[in-house]
């Protein structure tokens, strides 16, 4: 019996996947919206960029495709862009904020 894929398994993945714009991680970040992992253990995530003209898009969607995949068990991997509703600096984890505010990044 192949063990179930949990959330906190695909967000520490995606927590390797970096803005190459920013340098910070895509979890940190606040672009993930939306985990699913079904029984089969195929994962689907919706994520989104900073902004919908990002040059560097397809890249970090290919990115967290692959981090997804290198899970051990992963079956199906889907990784959907969406813009809404539109990122914020808002959606920065706590650490990231805290950081902001005292000017580190």
């Amino acid at each position: 019996m192949t063990a179930t894929i949990t959330k906190e398994q695909v967000l520490k993945a995606l927590e390797k996947v970096n803005d190459p714009e920013l340098r910070l991680n895509i979890v940190d970040l606040g672009l993930i919206y939306n985990v699913e992992v079904t029984e089969d253990n195929n994962v689907g995530v919706d994520m989104t960029l900073t902004t919908q003209a990002c040059p560097v898009g397809p890249m970090i969607q290919m990115q967290a495709e692959a981090a997804l995949k290198g899970i051990p068990g992963v079956n199906q991997v889907d990784v959907a862009l969406t813009f809404d509703p539109p990122w914020t600096p808002d959606k920065m984890s706590e650490r990231l904020k805290k950081a902001r505010a005292m000017g580190l990044i």
